[in-house]
């Protein structure tokens, strides 16, 4: 008889449960048992309560700081080298401290770097990330990785509202490549904010280039975390004449007094996705889920099938 490939199993960290459980149902398998076990002082520990001795595993857990997030899927990587899983897949929707992905001045770590080590040291033999803040965190791998892009989710929504004079924008220098991909697809403007920060999180000053008057709006970026930047961008252009202003961001830290900002900022509406658990409901916040294309991926890379369709831009 031919050889079946077994399913694979799959398992959520604790903070990634909800998501776990519409990525499991989405692959059409229920979500491993796993126990953690914690001690008085905080110390924790994970323990896999069904075998996955030579299985193909997947654990899902996105690493948005506290660090505990990141010390949860460390600990269960570990745990699952340990146990003898054969191949075992970190899932992190939101890849955690990559904004440290470079020296930016003397004497500072370069975060993103080391997390990839450490998720390797432990067992990682593969990853599946989304919308990495720099596409070069993937050289410090060594293992495979899977980026995927939100614009899966993201461009059939702005299709679906059928936005006269659309205009794409960047909220910063750094994420102009992904405005032009966003424009060229939507066959839209592109404009551009020029911003300089006083400190982390702190915007000194925001310039636009390029015109906005008359035109629908819609800013992207990877993150929103205090929500400085999105919300005074939304305000500047505004004040230069666009009719209305929304924004997708992939992952929402939504951080600080991120709510309160958002609703006194002249943004319509913010589109997020359920990459990291939602701190409150908001009427201007519109959450999609990225629980199919998660599973649709794991599946794929389970059967070793491509997932270059996937890859929209």
């Amino acid at each position: 008889m031919p050889y079946q490939v077994p399913e694979p199993k799959i398992f959520a960290c604790t903070q990634s449960t909800a998501l776990g459980e519409k990525i499991a149902g989405a692959y059409g398998a229920d979500l491993g048992k796993i126990h953690f076990s914690r001690y008085s002082d905080g110390e924790f520990q994970p323990s896999f309560e069904e075998s996955i001795r030579g299985a193909r595993i997947f654990i899902i857990g996105s690493t948005n700081p506290s660090s505990e997030n990141l010390m949860e899927m460390l600990l269960m990587l570990d745990a699952a080298k340990r146990a003898s899983a054969r191949h075992i897949t970190a899932v992190m929707p939101y890849f955690g401290w990559a904004r440290q992905d470079r020296k930016d001045k003397p004497r500072v770590p370069i975060a993103a770097k080391m997390i990839a080590k450490m998720l390797e040291t432990a067992g990682a033999t593969r990853i599946i990330t989304m919308d990495l803040h720099a596409d070069q965190i993937q050289g410090f791998f060594e293992k495979p990785v899977d980026h995927l892009f939100a614009s899966t989710l993201f461009l059939p929504y702005l299709q679906s509202l059928k936005l006269d004079n659309l205009c794409i924008a960047s909220p910063d220098m750094g994420g102009s490549k992904r405005a032009y991909a966003y424009s060229k697809a939507l066959e839209s403007d592109v404009v551009i904010c020029y911003k300089q920060r006083a400190k982390a999180n702190v915007i000194s000053h925001m310039e636009l280039i390029g015109d906005v008057k008359g035109k629908n709006v819609v800013l992207v970026d990877d993150m929103v975390d205090t929500a400085g930047t999105l919300t005074k961008a939304a305000d500047l252009m505004m004040e230069r004449g666009a009719v209305s202003v929304r924004a997708i961001t992939t992952h929402g830290l939504l951080s600080g007094n991120a709510y309160e900002k958002i609703e006194k900022s002249q943004l319509q509406e913010l589109i997020i996705t359920d990459s990291i658990p939602s701190r409150d409901n908001h009427p201007k916040i519109k959450v999609l889920s990225c629980a199919g294309l998660f599973a649709d991926v794991m599946h794929r890379v389970h059967h070793n099938t491509s997932i270059s369709s996937k890859f929209i831009m």
